[in-house]
């Protein structure tokens, strides 16, 4: 046994650290099955001396082991020591560290300061400080943040190879400050200096393309402490004493792009004043940093038929583009973004409206590296001007987000599928850019709760987002108040409050995280906004409890309904409403019970038994039928239990005509998309729920990849069969809110499920789609990883599970009956079947006519069912699918499914 993968705060040997009483996670490795940990022991030292030493504790625990020690004291190091025993008596020691930085912003003495360029004046600020060092420092710490976004250097070096600091917060209440140890960096004389750009404090916002969201002047604050080798200290802070001066990035702009000029542009000399600043709203960085994860190289240079030189890197993306050339002195060159080509080949800018992402670089005549700074663009195109021949060496995609860590991965035999789940995970990369956007080419690129809502638990399956949920978190409740609500965007720009499935994000987001991760203090921070929401619901209920009032984006680009101006699909928008009221209900009766708050969590009960009985009494008629009998009306009374146990079957059953009437294609929008297929599997209808996942037509996933869709599009429809683009003016063709489907594919076709929160015990319960013979999720979970991997061909079922040390696993084997309860290690099953996977010849999609022209069908149909062939109006019917014609008939379900078992049974022989 060993352990691996040692964390304090999420985190590998973190620094500038602010948390007073830090958390430790650790996983173990054993080859012995069955192993988990008996007891732990932590010490924590501190120039050698024990802070603390918890002693051994017997305890399975390993994940958030809270500190225990005496007072961290501020800047300083710390060693840790981790001894572990398991249950076969082998003892195992780790160790790490960590460095705190200081534990409140307060105490920064330096001072935000601005500067006095003219308003017309367009190129970034730099603020700049020269000191001298008369002693050798041992350590040195800067601290930085800025109204805009900024990069600091010493002495011409960046002190960190992260990009938009200080991040996106809701600045007027919190903003991130970030620290560097700069140690290295320093020389006797020295200059520490902080470029400024608009970014999103500043700069243009928004799809009205609004500057000045929260300020019309950048700022910058900066704080070094400089420990002496001596024992002595010096702090060097931002105040009237520092200078200003513009440099080469002449203008900057998220959505419009930059412009660089290195050709000895103007450099104007201006006056730095202190502005007034609470100190007291400044929070340590959060979150994993933005930061450059992977380079692309080009995959085709080419010139289109409009003349236009281009570079294909393959793969939609979020980011910039490096360009490295030998310029000629004063030579400019132009660099425009786009996500794709229209149908004649041709560049095709038009889904990022009126963003113009253009980067301008003017060179000065040797060999130079150009990289924008403050801005980024969503692309796989870029049409370059200024160039007189492209050559793929001058060009690197370099593609950004936050650096969260890759946790999971799913993939089949089934390539299709494959390019789906790559096309989810570059959507969850391409978004997760410090807030969770809703896409990252366009005039938007905002935190839309509803989007990031409906795909939390595929990004949690995905990527580790812990640490990006808990600070994202921290801006709605900081955002909302029980008098206005929940925003439907966080950071809040937009002043629109207040919606069903969006302002839910408010308490789906930190149960998410709980359950993914088993961190228990986001429900402790995210409490009073997540119980405040709901009390937000009830005060607007009506004499019968229910949310029948204000604006509600419905089942979002649903297409079961012409659209309109609203685009909210044809579900009851206040069924909608209401049954996501009772859903966050219920969540925040089990946090309060996990916070061990009873009085609150009977209180929540009973306002979920009393709203339940309203819903159904408003919803469900006395026989059964629901009031909007669309597939999202239908797919929330069953996957949120909203119907009544004997009312269950018939829902479903009005769902599968639903589908069966659109030719077994689905119609769901935003809301109904993440449940639509969970419903069906865990209803009886895994059949239905794997026939939509495969289809390949206008609406599904897979047609998207057909197109050749690299990311998830906004729109089922985003590009047309014909290669015209959905001309709306909102069509994204990276927007992950339909990639959802994720969650299902990890917890249904590969079958992981987590029974307590952190997956310290969990269910493998594999589920077979037709067309997929072998499949495999993996994730790498709080407490080391999980493997689920099956094969079924050639009449042999094939089940591998790895299940790592310190849990339990629940398995269901497909075909068998009972369960196995195992410990850690690798269990391995195979067994006989005759199910077969291949994708078969006749299927519901099959029409009539396909079907009769085999004799067997005809004679099965003829004895079974007499005389139905023989009715005068059978030719109409020949060219309809089975499932239409189940839509109007569902009485005959059982007969063509035996039909179809036995036509397809006769073409293997």
């Amino acid at each position: 046994m060993k352990i691996y993968d040692f964390r304090i705060e999420y985190q590998k040997n973190p620094r500038g650290l602010s948390v007073r009483k830090p958390r430790f996670s650790w996983k173990m490795e054993a080859a012995e099955r069955d192993t988990v940990q008996k007891s732990y022991c932590l010490q924590v030292i501190k120039d050698g001396k024990t802070a603390w030493d918890s002693g051994i504790i017997p305890s399975h625990q390993s994940v958030l082991v809270p500190y225990g020690g005496e007072e961290l004291q501020e800047e300083t190091e710390y060693r840790v020591k981790l001894v572990v025993e398991d249950n076969h008596g082998t003892i195992a020691e780790c160790r790490s560290s960590f460095c705190t930085g200081i534990f409140d912003g307060k105490e920064l003495k330096a001072e935000m300061i601005t500067h006095d360029f003219p308003e017309e004046e367009t190129a970034c600020p730099i603020f700049y400080r020269r000191f001298r060092m008369e002693k050798k420092a041992a350590k040195a710490y800067l601290y930085a943040t800025a109204h805009g976004v900024y990069e600091a250097a010493v002495n011409g070096w960046r002190v960190e190879n992260d990009f938009m600091a200080p991040g996106w917060t809701s600045y007027r209440k919190r903003l991130q400050y970030q620290f560097y140890d700069i140690t290295d960096f320093l020389r006797e004389e020295n200059e520490v200096a902080i470029t400024v750009g608009n970014g999103w404090y500043k700069g243009i916002l928004g799809f009205d393309c609004k500057p000045n969201r929260y300020g019309d002047r950048v700022a910058a604050l900066a704080e070094i402490h400089i420990l002496y080798e001596d024992g002595s200290r010096d702090v060097v802070a931002t105040d009237e004493s520092w200078k200003v001066r513009t440099g080469e990035i002449r203008y900057s702009e998220i959505y419009m792009g930059e412009t660089i000029d290195t050709d000895e542009p103007e450099i104007r000399e201006g006056t730095v004043t202190a502005v007034p600043f609470d100190k007291g709203i400044l929070e340590v960085q959060e979150s994993e940093p933005v930061r450059i994860t992977q380079r692309i190289e080009p995959q085709k240079i080419f010139t289109d038929p409009q003349g236009r030189k281009l570079v294909d890197f393959g793969q939609n993306l979020t980011g910039l583009v490096e360009v490295k050339i030998k310029g000629v002195k004063g030579q400019k060159i132009v660099v425009r973004h786009a996500e794709t080509l229209d149908k004649d080949g041709n560049f095709y800018p038009d889904t990022l409206r009126s963003a113009k992402s253009t980067d301008t670089y003017i060179c000065n005549g040797t060999k130079q590296t150009f990289l924008a700074h403050f801005t980024f663009h969503g692309f796989r195109y870029i049409a370059v001007e200024g160039i007189s021949e492209l050559k793929p060496e001058m060009f690197t995609a370099c593609v950004m987000h936050s650096d969260m860590e890759k946790i999971g991965d799913f993939h089949c035999s089934n390539e299709k599928v494959n390019q789906l789940q790559s096309n989810i995970s570059w959507g969850l990369r391409d978004n997760f850019f410090d807030i969770p956007t809703d896409c990252p080419q366009r005039d938007e690129r905002l935190g839309w709760m509803g989007d990031a809502q409906v795909f939390s638990w595929t990004a949690a399956f995905n990527r580790n987002t812990a640490r990006f949920f808990s600070k994202w978190m921290r801006d709605i409740a900081a955002d909302s108040s029980l008098e206005k609500g929940v925003p439907h965007v966080v950071p809040d720009i937009m002043e629109t409050y207040s919606s069903s499935a969006w302002s839910d994000a408010a308490v789906i987001i930190p149960w998410v995280v709980y359950q993914s991760y088993g961190d228990e203090r986001i429900l402790e921070e995210s409490w009073q906004c997540m119980h405040e929401w709901v009390d937000y619901i009830k005060n607007h209920t009506n004499e019968n409890g229910l949310w029948m009032s204000g604006y509600q984006y419905g089942d979002w680009l649903a297409l079961d309904k012409e659209e309109t101006a609203d685009r909210t699909g044809a579900t009851d928008k206040y069924l909608i409403a209401n049954a996501y009221y009772l859903y966050v209900t219920d969540l925040v009766r089990q946090t309060a019970e996990i916070l061990e708050k009873h009085q609150e969590a009977e209180y929540y009960q009973k306002l979920y038994e009393l709203t339940l009985h309203s819903f159904q009494e408003e919803y469900f008629t006395p026989r059964g039928r629901i009031v909007s009998e669309t597939q999202t009306g239908c797919v929330l009374a069953l996957y949120f239990h909203l119907a009544k146990g004997k009312d269950r079957d018939k829902i479903l059953e009005t769902l599968l005509t639903n589908i069966g009437n659109h030719k077994n294609h689905l119609t769901t929008g935003f809301v109904g998309t993440p449940y639509l297929c969970h419903a069906l599997s865990e209803n009886g209808a895994h059949e239905t729920a794997a026939t939509l996942f495969m289809r390949e037509d206008y609406p599904s996933w897979l047609y998207a990849v057909n197109r050749g869709a690299t990311t998830i599009w906004e729109r089922w429809n985003s590009i047309m069969p014909d290669g015209s683009f959905e001309e709306s003016g909102m069509n994204s063709l990276n927007h992950y809110a339909y990639g959802s489907i994720g969650d299902w594919m990890y917890r249904k076709i590969a079958g992981i499920n987590q029974i307590e929160p952190g997956y310290h015990s969990f269910s493998i319960r594999p589920m077979f789609v037709k067309g997929i013979e072998e499949a495999e999720g993996s994730l790498e979970s709080p407490y080391g990883k999980i493997v689920s991997a099956w094969s079924c061909k050639n009449k042999k079922i094939h089940i591998r599970v790895q299940v790592p040390p310190n849990t339990t696993a629940v398995i269901y084997l497909p075909e068998k009956a009972g369960i196995l309860e195992v410990g850690s290690g690798i269990h391995e099953y195979e067994y006989d079947t005759d199910t077969c996977l291949k994708t078969e010849r006749y299927s519901m999609d099959s029409n009539l006519g396909e079907i009769t022209e085999q004799p067997l069908a005809v004679a099965m149909i003829n004895q079974f069912a007499p005389g139905m062939l023989d009715n005068p109006m059978i030719e109409y019917a020949y060219g309809m699918t089975i499932a239409e014609l189940l839509g109007t008939a569902p009485e005959g379900r059982p007969l063509f499914e035996m039909v179809i078992k036995a036509l397809n049974e006769q073409e293997e022989q």
